[in-house]
């Protein structure tokens, strides 16, 4: 089988695009990463690529707040590709500032690209400081998420964030939790995302949007008490569904 082609997104300031081309590529994809200058340009196009993932970091330096640059990006810049993506039903994975931007852009919980009356939000953590520490994400098995639905364990991972508190206007629907981190108090709820979630999808699961990083944990040596005998909970299943998914996306 062909391997999917992957846009991995950069924008100034994103700097964990390498990470996630490398996930991607492990887990059988065939990532390229793209500046979103290039999408502007037209030098790339978004309907030649099988799935899109949009990188962590501090995109635009979070000048806007965090996400709401690049949110401008995707809503102005690229809105008729987006709606052709997400119609075409092609997988959208967004990581930490990536999950701020699909929000802000109107992706997430349920992809219209209308800022005007947001739902939900990723605002500052409840202990208003910087979070970078590592946390378990039990994936809910009742979501129709194509990325986490199968996952065969729990994933253990980095988070890195000051502004990563999940909060609602109203209640979100059960099926579009994929991820609630794997305590509800600090520091296993490391942001105090209400009801403990680190993680939503839409209602065809085919966009999901996470504060943690599954790209920093995708080989055994990568976690944090390897030399100790702990191993296991790897990210890397999570893109190998969201891989596995695009295959079978044109």
């Amino acid at each position: 089988m062909t391997k999917p082609n992957i846009l991995i997104l950069h924008a100034s300031g994103t700097n964990r695009d390498h990470e996630a081309a490398w996930a991607c590529e492990l887990a059988g994809g065939a990532p390229e990463i793209v500046h979103i200058n290039q999408l502007r340009a037209g030098e790339r196009q978004l309907a030649n690529y099988h799935m899109l993932v949009v990188a962590g970091g501090f995109s635009y330096g979070d000048a806007l707040a965090a996400g709401r640059r690049l949110a401008l990006d995707l809503t102005l810049e690229l809105a008729d590709d987006l709606a052709a993506f997400v119609a075409a039903g092609k997988p959208i994975l967004g990581i930490c500032n990536g999950f701020q931007a699909l929000v802000k852009a109107g992706l997430l919980p349920n992809p219209n690209l209308d800022t005007s009356n947001q739902t939900v939000t990723l605002t500052h953590n409840q202990r208003q400081q910087f979070e970078c520490r590592w946390v378990t994400l039990e994936p809910n098995r009742e979501s129709p998420c194509i990325f986490t639905r199968d996952l065969p364990e729990p994933i253990y991972c980095p988070v890195a964030h000051g502004e990563g508190r999940f909060a609602v206007a109203a209640p979100l629907p059960a099926r579009h939790v994929a991820l609630r981190y794997g305590g509800s108090d600090y520091p296993a709820n490391p942001n105090g995302s209400v009801d403990g979630i680190a993680g939503i999808c839409n209602d065809s699961g085919t966009i999901l949007g996470l504060m943690p990083h599954p790209e920093d944990h995708i080989v055994p040596w990568q976690h944090p008490r390897w030399t100790r005998g702990e191993n296991g909970q790897l990210g890397l299943p999570l893109f190998a569904a969201g891989v596995r998914y695009a295959a079978n996306c044109e």
